[in-house]
Formats: C-alpha cells, structure tokens, sequence
C-alpha cells in the first residue's frame, strides 16, 4: 500500500509524466501542456488505443507477479467488442468461440476448467455448470481493466492453476473527475437470416456518469449497458463414422443445423466511495446482469449407415480408409425444429474498508456476496413422413463428405411439403418412452450457484532493510451449487400418432442450401407447445435423476506475506514470499441406486482437507528498464463440480460376482501443481517492452475417468442368491497421476517511434507461445492432451493512431485442441478442435480538443473477416470431420460521446 519510492525513481519522469497525464485526460490529442515544475514543455499526451497500451504496459511493469493487462481505452470502450475478444488478445491467452463469440478463455494453452476469475478481486458464482465463467456475463461497457495473474502470490486468493483473470470496474475517486459518457453500436451479421423470425441487425448502448462530491471525499460511478445481438450459424454435426465396405469407414448418419441466436443482456455496475478520513476509504459496489440467448435451430437429422438405409455398391469415392462419395436409399429423414432458451441472472456486489494508517499500520476487510440463477431449456420437435420408422416415404440422397462435412445432391424428398413433412416420431425413438412414441423432448435444466465471501488482512509497512512491509490476512468462501434436470417427453395431444403442422404455426421455409438439401418445414417448438398442439410427459428414468447435484464448499484461507523492496548493488530488488494454508470442506448430495428394496435413495458424502501453498515472486529491476522476474509457487486446481457429484448406481455382475457401479466422485482432490516461472523484460520507459517468459508446472495429479477398487460393505445390495464379493469396482473420475507443462513465450508492445520518429503512431503488440504438455494420469495409458489444450498460441496487433485518427488490424490463432461440446441433454462430449485463424479490424476518429465535435469518438469494427469456421473431427481421423461450424462476418459500427 505504501508508495514505492525507489521504484518510481527508476522511471524517467518525463515518461511518467506523459502516462499521468494521458490518464487524467484520454480523450486529448497532442497538446502542450505546462511540466510539474511550473514551467512550459512540450509533453506528448496519448489517447485511445496508445493510451490503453501504456496503462497495461504500466501496470505490467510495476507488478511484482508475472501478470498481462488490459485497459480500456476511455470510459466505456474496451479495445475490442467484448472482454473475451479482449482478453483472448493478450500473450500467451486466446478463446473457445460460442456461436462466434470469444466465450471462453484459455491462460497458457489449458481451458478454463484450469484457471479463475474474479470481479473486483472477489470470487465470483458462474452461468456455466462447473466454475470457469462464461465472459458474455459481462458487458464490456462497464469494464475499467483486466489482470491475468500468471504467476500467484500469498495475498491473491481463490487463484488457478494457470492463471487467474481479474475484471475491474470504475472506482469514483481514483478517477478524480467528473464524466458523462454514452454510447451506441449497430450490428450486422453477414450470413443474413438463416431463420424466419430472426434478425441480422442489432445494436448495443451504454451510459456512464462518474462524479465526486464533498470536497472529493465522495464519489459516485454508475454504469448501465444493454445489448440485442444477433448471431447466425451454419452447422454441420456428424453422429460419427461406421464400419462400411471393404473395411473402409463411412458416415454414420449426420444432423445439420442452421441456427439464429437473439442474445439480449443488460448489465449495470455501480460503485459508491467515501474518503471517512485521510486514511479511511470505504467502497460499495454492486453488478447485476441479465442474459437471455434465444436460439432456434432447424435442420434435418439423416440416418445413414447407422439406419436401415443401404449404400450402393457401385459410384463409391474412398480416400484414405473413409467413404467420401456415394448413395444411399432407403433413407428416414427426421425434420427438426428446436428452441433453446437460456437465461440467467447474476447478482454480485461487496463493501470494502481499507485503513491505511500514517503509523505504518494498513488494515483491509472485506465482505462479497454472488449468485447466479439460471435456466436453460431445450425444447426438441420431431417431423417425419410417418411414424415408427419403415412405413413412411424415404428418400436417395447422393453424398460427398469434405472437409468442411457431408453434403448432399440429387434429393427426391420435398422436406418443405407441410402435408409430407408431418409431426411425428419418425424413427420409433420413443420405444422406452410412456406410450412408446416421443414426437419431441422437454429439456429444463435449472441452476442455482450461490457464493459469499468474507476477508480481512493487516499489513505493517517497515522503514529501511530488505523488507518494505509484512501482511497476513484471512478469507473464507461458502458456495452452494445446484443442479437440477425438468425433463419430458412431448407427445401429440389426443393421443395422435401423427398430425400435420397446424396452417397458423408454419413459418417461411428454412433453407438449408448449404448442404444441398434445399428448404425445410418451420415453425417455433414453444408455440405448439402452448398452444395445445402437445402435451408433456414426465421422464422418469432413473439417469435423469442421476443427472442433478448440489455441491457445497466451505474454504478457510490463511495467508502471510512479506514484501520485499532492497537495493542489490545498482539494481533494485522487489517481490514477496509468503505461504496460504487453505482448509476445504466439501460435501456433495444427490441419489444412490442402491439395488436393494428401498431403491433410489438420497444421501450426502463429501471430505475435507488442508493444502498449503507457498509462493515467491522476485523482480530485479535495472536503471536501463531491463527487469529479471523468479517465481515459484505450489498451486491447486478444484475439480470440475459436476465430477464432484456423488450420484451413482451399482449392483452385482452375474459374471465376475462382484459389485460394480458407476457416478461422481465427492472425494475429488484439487489439481495440485508446483510452478516455476522466469521472465526477461525489457521497457522502453511506458510505451513499449519486450519479454521473453519461461515457465515450467510439474502437476502432481490429474482428475480422469477410470475404474478403481471399491469397497460396497457399507452400502445396501441386492443378494442375487449366489456367493458375491463386496469389493469391486467403480467408474468415477479419480485423482490419477500428473505430469509435466513447460512452455515459453514472448510478447511486445513496440511503438515504431521508439526508434523512429517518423513513424509516429504506428505500432504493434501481441505475443507468441509454445507450451507442451506430458501428462499421465494413467501409468497403463499413453499420454493424452488436457483439454482446451494448444501447443502454440499467437496473437498481434498492428496499428497506427495519431491526430485523432486510428486503424488496426488483429490476428488471433491457436493450434489444434480437445475441446469440449454440449451433446443431447447438454451431456460433455469431447472431439479434437482444428487449429483456426481469426482476422479482426477497426477504424476510427476521436474529434479534438478545440472542435465543435469534441468528445465524439466515431468507429467501425469487423470480426472475423475471413470468415474462419470452427471444425472439430474424431481424434486421429483428420478426415473424419464431426463439427463444421460456419459464423460468417460481423461488422459493428457506432460511436461514443463523453460529455
């Protein structure tokens, strides 16, 4: 807390001046401005875009861990659309997109079941089913800055395993002025709409207004964002590949999609601050979103191989062991019409104190509190020329499987006939269903995921010696999570098997040219739904139950920390040690098959456990702006929340004689990982650096899927009437063996006129990475990749910016990775994500000081330019493509005006 005296002093004062300053006024062009000293200089003050590299380089720079940083260029206006493109842009991070979006983020080449991500230093509660936060939560309007935590320090609490992602809103009085912003873009999806009823135009606005009152001892920031974004998707998913002839493979069936996205959000942020005393700061804050992502999907599901469809013999392709080109007759189509409807509500907020004491003493307590409620329903109609599969019309489609997935020529069917095309079950998928017949499926999955969070720490600053100052603080963290699954059959009501879609619910054709199918039978699922047209019937079967968990954690920190800053001959040597010891308790309720008269039964396990984790981070700083980062660390990962679940069914094997069953795992144990990291940087003064980072992770285990003993005498079992053996075996996830993560990376910010100045405001940034992963987890296995996992990592920004002008272009790349997917029932499948290139770009005009416009920021963005899909294929099997998912462009055009 205290000011680091001899670290600023290793900061050329005219480069420290042009930051301040260019924080205190952004929105200024090139101006003179009158030194500290009183007296008249020419001092360059950058904004937009420059001026939010210097803040993050600054940050970056001061920083005793090894962190990356993002800074918005004004108030409201992040360098990028949204804080997932932000973030995914910085050394060594990149995205998993969602319907195109930058939803997810990976830190070091792992997914973001490997890192956390607080708000305002607080843990946060997640949309997701398990803990890595979905970034569409939050609006990037509201968003101040980002700090990536690569490497941890004692005081840095609920940290990941590879990272730890920091979002920070507005704090009244560290601005120190008065604002009033507003702002509005319009959005335009390329690919039109794919969907009736859709949209390809959208837009976004936000309001801000920051303001300090009573002498600026009060202060007063209130944000307010809202979003209706259309997004548009031509999806091509393969039920996977069977055997065929001549031991050659060939597609199994296939279920195109085209899809139409509405998300709407609002989200509002506000912070009130209160100087009680000169050394008494008292902070309330709170963020509330609201996210709705409607979707419809609409295509036609085709039974092929794995049907009673046959293959001609004759006109067959191969290549390379797999089936591309032939025909089928004989083929069942299934015509799908599907809402998803996704909504969820995040509340969010804490009050802090900070006491910094002209003692030397600092106390800091804080108390947080997040909650999350969401729904998301997966509404399935089903459509066919007849029910029950074999009596209805079939189709001869001819087919050629690519590598952007399977198309389709020569069609007999008209699938946009409403008096062919009827609602049914056109397939008998409904044999276990009540009444044998399922004409669609009701999926309501409703989570609840609810957190409070407690702190409180000292700190003495000491005068003189190696140590600046020492801390130690205590949290704890109770979390609940809920999941429960509202699942029913649809039936067609008055007992009818079959019934055309009624004139008043059919919409325009969806066309599926994309795949050669041509225009399909359309209409909305829900409407049907309350309209009388179906009615719902429980499923009652026991994996539904199996499906829900509620997860409970209660986590005790302990932390202590010293700080170092000490001369070490002519550099400066800066960094903290210190150690947390964490006390976990978790516990896990769901239901049990017990196999025994009493049948299903409820029941609660769980464990609990200490870890401790000492970390150190070391920064030798140089007068020539060259510093020498050493961290180490021992780190904790907790485990996915629906491993943690304790649901699972068992009884005895009529072959082996033993107990055998299959579920959760409620006495998972974190990822845990030693760490070590060493970076080179070098600064040229806070406008630019280059740094080589070098890390190494030695992971001590690793949560898989595996069968192990386990003993069933205390659980109830069904005799079979013969001899049979307690111990046996389960299938659950488990901590299995780990192993090794070792990378580098290297990253810059280069302001051309560093070196010369008649490139003024050109520059570039971004950063390359390579890790490598060897893990384990089974010592009778070969070593597999984690998932969301990439070798290599790269991104850049070129861009010149000068006299209110400005223009760049990004790319953003990653290698090839396991990436995770929602199959039926929103069940996690796992297929291998080809490696993808995203091209973005903008263009704008800041109007400067002195004009009639000033304050008004003008700007055009478009994303994805390219037009880079997303392709997944079975692992191993590069031709064997299982996802080809194509987003098309989008371009956002608007403004921003601060008053």
């Amino acid at each position: 807390m205290a000011i680091r005296s001899k670290l600023t002093a290793t900061v050329s004062l005219p480069a420290c001046a042009a930051a301040l300053a260019g924080l205190a006024s952004p929105a200024a062009a090139q101006d003179p401005v009158e030194s500290a000293e009183g007296g008249d200089e020419d001092v360059i003050i950058v904004s937009g875009y420059r001026a939010s590299l210097e803040s993050a380089i600054a940050e970056k720079r001061e920083k005793d861990q090894i962190i990356e940083s993002v800074s918005s260029e004004d108030i409201g206006k992040l360098p990028d659309a949204s804080i997932g493109e932000s973030i995914a842009r910085l050394p060594g991070l990149t995205s998993q997109r969602i319907s195109g979006r930058a939803g997810y983020i990976s830190v070091r080449g792992f997914g973001p079941d490997f890192s956390s991500t607080l708000l305002n230093g607080r843990q946060q509660t997640s949309t997701s089913d398990n803990r890595g936060i979905e970034f569409d939560q939050y609006p990037s309007e509201i968003v101040s800055s980002v700090d990536v935590y690569k490497s941890p320090s004692a005081n840095l609490v609920g940290q990941g395993l590879v990272g730890t992602i920091d979002i920070r809103t507005i704090r009244p009085l560290d601005k120190g002025e008065q604002v009033i912003a507003v702002g509005a873009r319009g959005v335009h999806a390329d690919l039109g709409k794919l969907n009736s009823g859709s949209d390809d135009f959208g837009y976004r606005a936000f309001g801000t207004y920051v303001d300090q009152f009573a002498n600026d001892t009060l202060g007063l920031a209130l944000s307010v964002a809202y979003s209706k974004e259309p997004y548009q998707t031509e999806e091509f998913e393969a039920w996977g590949y069977a055997d065929g002839p001549d031991g050659n493979q060939v597609i199994g069936g296939v279920k195109p999609f085209v899809t139409s996205s509405n998300l709407k959000r609002l989200g509002v942020n506000g912070t009130i601050q209160y100087q009680a005393s000169p050394t008494t700061m008292l902070t309330l804050d709170g963020f509330y979103s609201d996210f709705d992502d409607t979707n419809i999907k609409r295509g036609i599901e085709i039974p092929l191989a794995w049907s009673g469809a046959q293959l001609s013999p004759t006109g067959l392709e191969v290549n390379d062991g797999l089936v591309t080109g032939g025909t089928f007759s004989g083929v069942e189509a299934v015509v799908n019409n599907h809402n998803y409807v996704r909504k969820a509500k995040l509340y969010s907020g804490g009050f802090n104190i900070a006491h910094e004491g002209d003692d030397g003493w600092n106390v800091n307590a804080d108390v947080s509190f997040s909650r999350t409620d969401r729904n998301e329903l997966i509404l399935e109609s089903n459509a066919g020329t007849a029910p029950g599969g074999g009596t209805g019309a079939t189709d001869t489609l001819t087919f050629r499987s690519t590598t952007s997935g399977t198309f389709f020529t020569d069609q007999v069917l008209d699938y946009s006939d409403p008096a062919l095309i009827q609602l049914t079950d056109p397939l008998g998928w409904g044999g276990g269903a009540p009444g044998g017949r399922q004409h669609g499926y009701y999926n309501d999955r409703i989570v609840e995921d609810e957190l409070w969070q407690f702190q409180a720490d000292i700190e003495k600053e000491l005068a003189g010696g190696f140590l600046r100052s020492i801390e130690a603080g205590f949290n704890f963290v109770t979390r609940q999570k809920t999941l429960v699954p509202d699942e029913y059959f649809l039936h067609l009501s008055g007992d009818r098997l079959q019934a055309q879609v009624p004139d008043q619910y059919l919409l325009e054709p969806t066309n599926l040219d994309y795949l050669g199918l041509g225009p399909m039978v359309s209409y909305n699922p829900l409407d049907l739904l309350n309209g009388g047209e179906y009615v719902i019937v429980p499923n009652e079967a026991e994996d539904v139950l199996f499906k829900s968990f509620a997860i409970n954690e209660d986590i005790m920190t302990f932390y202590a920390q010293g700080n170092i800053e000490s001369d070490l001959g002519s550099a400066l040597l800066t960094g903290n040690f210190g150690v947390q010891a964490i006390h976990t308790d978790q516990s896990s309720t769901g239901f049990v098959n017990t196999g025994a008269a009493q049948g299903i039964i409820e029941r609660t396990l769980g464990d609990n456990y200490w870890d401790v984790l000492p970390s150190i981070n070391l920064s030798l700083r140089f007068d020539s702006d060259f510093i020498i980062r050493v961290a180490a660390a021992r780190e904790i990962q907790r485990p996915r929340l629906d491993d943690m679940r304790v649901n699972f069914s068992y009884g005895v094997d009529p072959i082996e004689a033993i107990v055998t069953g299959s579920g959760g795992n409620p006495y998972l144990r974190p990822y845990r990982a030693t760490a070590f990291d060493l970076n080179f940087e070098k600064y040229f003064g806070n406008a630019g650096y280059l740094a080589a980072q070098l890390f190494y992770k030695k992971l001590h285990n690793y949560i898989y899927t595996a069968e192990r003993p386990f003993d069933y005498s205390s659980f109830p079992v069904v005799d079979p009437g013969y001899p049979f053996s307690y111990q046996g075996r389960i299938s659950a996830p488990i901590n299995g063996d780990g192993g090794e993560i070792y990378g580098v990376e290297l990253a810059g910010t280069l302001p051309f006129d560093t070196f010369v100045s008649a490139l003024e405001g050109f520059g570039v940034t971004g950063g390359v990475s390579y890790t490598k992963s060897k893990i384990q987890p089974d010592p009778d296995s070969p070593p597999s990749d984690i998932p969301g996992y990439s070798r290599w990592v790269a991104n850049g920004t070129a861009y010149f910016e000068k006299g209110g002008f400005s223009v760049r272009g990004s790319m953003r790349y990653r290698s090839t990775f396991l990436g995770d997917f929602s199959g039926f029932g929103a069940n996690r499948v796992r297929r291998r994500a080809k490696a993808e290139t995203i091209v973005d770009a903008q263009i704008g005009y800041d109007f400067q000081p002195g004009s009639t416009l000033e304050g008004l920021s003008l700007f055009l963005q478009g994303f994805n330019l390219t037009n880079e899909p997303f392709v997944a294929i079975n692992p191993g099997e590069p031709l064997q493509v299982m996802n080809y998912q194509n987003y098309g462009r989008r371009f956002m055009g608007g403004f921003t005006y601060k008053f």
